[in-house]
């Protein structure tokens, strides 16, 4: 093995995973806010929900007791390598979040949801936005970190095997499994103070169990820092409006009044004798 494929096997995610469940994500220039999009969905209100920029940072706003998914979409052409922290946890191990640790491996322009805590190769726990107290950063010792989102995202290294042997590659690994044996990724240590002086409201529970299967497979990162790192700040909508966030009256109340032109599904008879 030459030094530079030694080097790039050090570099190996020990831990990584590739989702199961996809779809095709559409492509689109990514340079300016890097390969991977992160948005949260609201699972029981079955739609995205918005942010809102305040003071250098992305706020969303969090339905108490409400299922959510982080969606992840690449859109890039090569595979990308996303760790993935709730509330500083990283929702594949449970360990304190960390850029070196293992993560979730997107093919090309793919969109995927992860909607919970990884228990298995097969099931999660169920993310919601739960009362701080009952949040699974705070209920295992962690409560610093309760009420952010973040992914750091690590683009693979390209492989050269050189001239072919005698017999053709069908002999070669196309993944390299090495455990990483390399420095991790420093944490960003400059992250903005949270807007306003109101504690924290809500936080990430550890919900239900849901089928949600996942395999293995290798990634070589092609480098220690991550490209991209991603913060999505979140609390009760009440939360946000009293800090000056969201406007009073708030998201929710505006999506249960907002008129529509499809609101329901068959017609209805109408009130009095027909």
């Amino acid at each position: 093995m030459t030094a530079r494929s030694t080097f790039r096997a050090a570099l190996t995610a020990a831990a990584t995973l590739l989702l199961a469940a996809t779809a095709p994500a559409l492509a689109r220039d990514y340079h300016r806010g890097g390969p991977v999009e992160v948005s949260l969905i609201d699972r029981d209100a079955g739609y995205e929900l918005p942010r809102y920029a305040h003071r250098g940072q992305w706020w969303v706003p969090g339905a108490p007791g409400h299922r959510y998914s982080v969606r992840l979409t690449n859109r890039s052409p090569e595979r990308v390598l996303v760790v993935l922290s709730v509330d500083g946890v990283n929702a594949l191990s449970g360990q304190s979040a960390h850029p070196g640790q293992g993560g979730y491996v997107l093919e090309p322009w793919q969109s995927t949801e992860v909607a919970g805590w990884r228990k298995s190769m097969h099931d999660i726990a169920q993310f919601y936005f739960s009362d701080f107290g009952d949040s699974y950063a705070a209920r295992t010792g962690r409560p610093y970190d309760v009420g952010v989102i973040g992914v750091a995202v690590f683009e693979e290294a390209h492989r050269y095997y050189g001239p072919p042997r005698v017999g053709g590659y069908g002999d070669r690994p196309l993944t390299e499994d090495a455990p990483t044996a390399s420095a991790p990724a420093q944490a960003p240590t400059d992250a903005p103070e949270m807007a306003g002086s109101r504690a924290q409201s809500i936080g990430t529970g550890h919900g239900y169990r849901e089928y949600a299967p996942v395999r293995r497979t290798g990634f070589v990162r092609a480098s220690r820092h991550p490209v991209q790192v991603t913060e999505l700040r979140y609390d009760d909508e009440y939360a946000l409006a009293a800090r000056g966030i969201v406007p009073r009256g708030g998201y929710y109340g505006r999506r249960r009044h907002d008129p529509r032109a499809f609101p329901g599904g068959f017609v209805p008879e109408p009130p009095g004798r027909w």
